[in-house]
C-alpha cells in the first residue's frame, strides 16, 4: 500500500486492523515524577496519617488510568468522509496552515499531506516525516465538527523512544480554543471503529489522538505538564529546544 492509495483504501484503513500488539499511552506533556510529602519526625501519629494520605492523594491525582475499549464501545457503522479540509497551528512554531487534503477524485494531495508533514514536524528538532494519512483524515473530522482551527501541541518527535506513536509518526496532541478537552475527547470517540488511542490531560489541556495496532486505549493523564520530559530526548547529536509550554 503506498502513502496516497485511494480515499476508499485510506477510511478502510481507519476503520482498524487485526490485533497486533498491545500499546501504551503516548503523549506530549505527561510527566513521570510524583510530588512527595516531607516527613516530620516530630509528628503526631494523626499528622503522619494526615502526611500519608495527603502523598496518596498526590500520587492519586498523577496516575495514569487507561483501559482497552471492548468492541462494544467502538462505533458499529463505516465513519463518513470528511471533507478532506483542516486548519492547524503550530503553537511552537507559529506557523498556521489551511489544508484540503483530498483530490477531486478522492485521491490524496501529495503536495498537502507534505505540507502536513510541515506542521506537524519536530517541535525539537525541526526533522519531518511523513505523517500517517489516516491521522489526518482523523483531524479532519475533529475540524469538521468544531469548526475551528486545531492548535498542534505536538505531532512527531524525533525522540529516542522508537516505541511511541509520536516517534511513528501517527500521533498529534492537540487543542481547540474554547472547546473543553473532555468534549474532543467525546466526539474523538464516536470515531473510533477499531485502532485508536485518545487521551486526556485535564492539566496541560489537551488531546491526544493517535492510529495503532488494534485495540483502542483510552486514558487520563493527570501528570503536570513537562514537556522536557527525558524520555522525549532527541538522538543523540541533536540539541534540543528547551520548550515554554
Amino acid at each position: 500500500m503506498t502513502r496516497f492509495g485511494s480515499l476508499a483504501l485510506a477510511m478502510t484503513l481507519v476503520s482498524g486492523a487485526p490485533a497486533l500488539a498491545f500499546a501504551q499511552p503516548d503523549s506530549e506533556d505527561s510527566g513521570d515524577e510524583t510530588p512527595g510529602v516531607g516527613a516530620d519526625g516530630a509528628a503526631s501519629g494523626s499528622a503522619a496519617k494526615r502526611h500519608d494520605s495527603a502523598k496518596q492523594s498526590r500520587r492519586h491525582k498523577n496516575k495514569v488510568v487507561g483501559q482497552v475499549v471492548p468492541d462494544s464501545q467502538l462505533r458499529a457503522t463505516p465513519l463518513p468522509l470528511p471533507s478532506g479540509h483542516v486548519r492547524l497551528f503550530g503553537l511552537a512554531s507559529k506557523e498556521e496552515a489551511d489544508l484540503d487534503i483530498f483530490n477531486d477524485d478522492g485521491s490524496f494531495d501529495v503536495d498537502e499531506l507534505h505540507q502536513a508533514d510541515h506542521m506537524l514536524r519536530c517541535k525539537r528538532t525541526d526533522t519531518e516525516k511523513p505523517i500517517d494519512p489516516r491521522l489526518i483524515v482523523l483531524l479532519s473530522h475533529v475540524y469538521d465538527h468544531f469548526g475551528k482551527r486545531l492548535e498542534i501541541v505536538s505531532g512527531y518527535r524525533n525522540q529516542r523512544k522508537q516505541t511511541s506513536f509520536h516517534f511513528k509518526g501517527s500521533a498529534s496532541d492537540i487543542r481547540i480554543d474554547g472547546v473543553p478537552p473532555k468534549k474532543i475527547v467525546q466526539f474523538a470517540s464516536t470515531l473510533d471503529t477499531g485502532g485508536m488511542g485518545i487521551g486526556l490531560y485535564p492539566r496541560a489541556r489537551f488531546v491526544h489522538i493517535d492510529v495503532r495496532p488494534a485495540p483502542s486505549y483510552r486514558w487520563i493523564d493527570n501528570a503536570r505538564p513537562n514537556p522536557n520530559s527525558p524520555d522525549k530526548r532527541p538522538p543523540r547529536g541533536w540539541k534540543r529546544k528547551k520548550l515554554q509550554s
